[in-house]
């Protein structure tokens, strides 16, 4: 069955070329597989429904409701306002302004896509208003959004967690100084342009402005502290966790006035059509995870790597290069589901952490986002600016220089991401 499973390959990859949805670019070959070897429909179905039989995957939709009514209760302009209000001496201030709300709004997102479609529509346009150029706008809203998919609560880290049989609380504690990491890479390239431009504005510092949208963003402050300190505490599982959060959430929309009936209409639909399109993916990549298992992939993926080196760092180089071309033409969440059965055995085999690698993995993948022909927050951006994708993807490519370096640092020094889980016990 070799030739047939190098025709899945070929045909998926294809599909995936032609657009077609990530979910039914996977399932269609993969029916034809199960049925070319022997299974029945039936049993190929029961595998696909099987991969969504997990317990901890129930966080995924919970922490997508978080992050769309965040955007749609006026969360996102709070922080942005009070993240405003603080950088408003320095030079520049609006482009660490967006680093900044990024951040902030990575605490309770979890996605790229939600951080990029709600505060894209803000920030882009009060840059290119204050005299930045429209591309290094949309270039730093996109790469910052990647923020949110390492930083807790995770969307990519719950799946990964799901599939690598890990702790989630220890894969979110281990997100937490990347995520900085690669904020900080960001400020720095800011830090370095702006130096160069002069004519860029900022906005005068207001202490009354400072103090009224400070007390606006006490309660969404509590989002955080509940999600990740009763995860890493243990009091709350993610699933939990991610409960209270959509509660606190109502709360603030009730105390805030800006909960109404169709508003809640409006996030539980957009939320059902995440999932949706999540857990199509979720149930097909079971079916070909099946599949590569039963054709020994990982076996001859682990004889491949080892005949070429037995050393970690060569390893981790290898991963990092694959990840990073198959991040611009096949979904995150697909990677992973694919990817983790193959390579994660390898890699403990080899003395790799596997929080470690899961951290590496998720990094690697997010950067595939910015990029064509997938790059899904690249055209979200072009989409919600109304401006061309490629005039969006001309604006992100000097990011990618510090997101890439930040990812070599955390690649060949696994002390940045293991510190902070095994202070807490993890």
């Amino acid at each position: 069955m070799i030739l047939e499973l190098w025709m899945v390959g070929v045909a998926i990859i294809v599909l995936l070329l032609l657009r077609v949805p990530v979910g039914l670019a996977f399932i269609g070959p993969c029916l034809w597989y199960a049925l070319a070897d022997g299974n029945s429909s039936g049993f190929a179905l029961k595998t696909t429904f099987d991969g969504l039989n997990s317990f901890p995957l129930l966080a995924v939709p919970l922490f997508i409701l978080v992050g769309v009514m965040a955007n749609r209760l006026g969360v996102a302009d709070r922080l942005y306002d009070f993240c405003l209000a603080v950088l408003g001496r320095i030079r520049g201030n609006l482009a660490y302004v967006n680093i900044g709300t990024a951040v902030g709004f990575s605490w309770m997102s979890g996605s790229a896509l939600a951080d990029v479609a709600g505060l894209g529509k803000i920030e882009v346009p009060h840059m290119v208003k204050a005299g930045y150029p429209y591309r290094f706008a949309a270039g730093l809203t996109a790469s910052s959004s990647l923020i949110s998919p390492v930083m807790p609560p995770s969307i990519p880290a719950v799946i990964y967690a799901a599939t690598a049989t890990v702790s989630t609380g220890a894969l979110f504690a281990a997100s937490i100084i990347p995520a900085l990491l690669m904020a900080a890479g960001l400020c720095v390239y800011v830090f370095l342009w702006t130096a160069r431009r002069p004519d860029v504005t900022s906005v005068p510092f207001d202490r009354t402005r400072l103090r009224s949208t400070a007390i606006a963003t006490i309660g969404p402050a509590f989002v955080p502290v509940i999600l990740l300190g009763g995860i890493l505490s243990g009091t709350f599982t993610p699933t939990e966790a991610a409960s209270v959060a959509v509660l606190l959430m109502v709360v603030l929309g009730l105390l805030y006035r800006t909960l109404t009936f169709r508003v809640m209409i409006q996030s539980l639909r957009e939320t059902a059509v995440i999932t949706g399109g999540i857990g199509l993916i979720l149930g097909s990549a079971a079916l070909l995870g099946l599949i590569l298992t039963r054709a020994h992939v990982s076996r001859d993926v682990a004889e491949l790597v080892t005949s070429v080196s037995t050393e970690p760092w060569i390893f981790m180089i290898m991963v990092n290069v694959v990840l990073l071309i198959l991040g611009t033409v096949v979904d995150a969440t697909a990677a992973i589901l694919v990817l983790v059965p193959v390579l994660l055995p390898v890699a403990v085999g080899l003395g790799v952490d596997p929080v470690y690698f899961g951290v590496v993995m998720i990094m690697n993948l997010m950067i595939g986002l910015l990029t064509p022909p997938v790059g899904s927050v690249l055209f979200v951006t072009a989409s919600v600016t109304g401006r061309p994708v490629e005039e969006v993807f001309h604006g992100i490519i000097p990011f990618l220089v510090p997101l890439v370096a930040v990812l070599v640092l955390v690649t060949a020094l696994p002390g940045f991401v293991l510190w902070l889980p095994h202070l807490l016990g993890f």
